[in-house]
């Protein structure tokens, strides 16, 4: 039987990272999740870590975390190379879990983790707070409504500056890189709006002296005849947007996790198949913060089931893990890969 949870949904933290912190204080202002332990490999880290996000419970390990009873769900922010581990010995002590992603840095890690949800009858998704943004949500619709026709096209990119070394992003034995970490956004972004995992993917990339993708460039085919092509960088000006290009019209996208407050997000629609006979629809959407909507979605998958998550499907997740997992196989190796062979 799955698990009875509370209302709000009581959420238990899985280490003190930057981004958990970021987590804590965007869901601060819900009635339906609320953040009520912090765990940490220290207690004193922990605590204090706890203290600052105004959390009142704490705990020096996480298996103590996973074992309180005062706790329905956990948010995993751990390294990459953990995230697999922690999420399954999670499920297993009956929780649900919303893990950051990437996933996992494996297909067959991904598939690991949902089969252990199902068994124990709890929740598993891989956190993407942009997918639980209005913009995305108002993209899904047009690109399954047929505003642009049959996808045909789809170029995503995604790159920030990591000047430290000392970023867990730098370390190979923590499955970073940029892949990895930035460029897991397009390749779902691409997942989400063509509907299917790729067939083939070639990519090429430039290598840090730790030995993990600076940056990486990818091409992906896919069985309907769809291309697309993903970019991520740990070494560029921070940019982040996405064309999206059917039969019939193009869409253009920033897929955001926390849109700015000095303006709306917003789609560039353009409808028509020639140039000079082309209409343009700025459509604006509201602007929150991604952890906020996702973390509230969560709840309701919760309580409701699969159709109240507006996030990835285990199907898309799933895919999204193979790909990485294939783009750094090709990468390394200078050929094309096979999705999943």
């Amino acid at each position: 039987m799955p698990p009875i949870v509370s209302t709000p949904l009581r959420i238990g933290v899985l280490g003190a990272a930057n981004i958990a912190r970021g987590f804590c204080a965007g869901v601060a202002p819900s009635t339906r999740v609320k953040v009520t332990a912090i765990a940490s490999r220290q207690a004193a880290k922990a605590e204090a870590f706890a203290r600052e996000v105004g959390v009142g419970r704490w705990h020096g390990s996480y298996e103590a975390l996973l074992a309180d009873p005062a706790i329905d769900a956990i948010y995993n922010p751990l390294p990459n190379s953990m995230h697999a581990e922690w999420s399954i010995r999670a499920v297993e002590a009956g929780k649900h879990v919303l893990c950051e992603k990437p996933l996992c840095a494996t297909g067959a890690e991904a598939r690991a983790m949902f089969a252990a949800a199902e068994r124990k009858g709890v929740r598993l998704v891989e956190a993407y707070p942009y997918r639980s943004q209005p913009q995305t949500i108002r993209l899904k619709e047009l690109v399954a409504s047929g505003a642009i026709g049959r996808v045909q096209i789809v170029r995503a990119s995604f790159g920030i500056n990591i000047a430290d070394p000392k970023n867990i992003r730098w370390d190979a034995a923590l499955a970073g890189g940029s892949l990895m970490d930035a460029g897991s956004y397009p390749v779902s972004l691409v997942r989400l709006v063509t509907g299917e995992r790729p067939q083939r993917v070639h990519a090429l990339a430039r290598w840090s002296e730790s030995q993990v993708d600076r940056s990486l460039v990818a091409t992906m085919e896919f069985k309907s005849g769809a291309l697309a092509q993903i970019s991520c960088s740990f070494g560029t000006a921070y940019h982040r947007h996405a064309l999206i290009a059917g039969e019939s019209g193009a869409i253009e996208t920033t897929y955001l996790n926390h849109p700015p407050a000095g303006g709306p997000p917003v789609l560039q629609l353009w409808r028509g198949m020639r140039s000079d006979n082309i209409s343009l629809e700025t459509i604006e959407t509201t602007p929150g913060n991604g952890f906020l909507a996702e973390a509230e979605s969560f709840q309701r998958l919760v309580a409701e089931g699969p159709a109240a998550w507006n996030g990835a499907t285990p199907e898309e997740s799933i895919d999204i893990a193979l790909t990485l997992e294939a783009m750094l196989k090709s990468a390394r190796s200078g050929t094309m890969v096979e999705v999943g062979a």
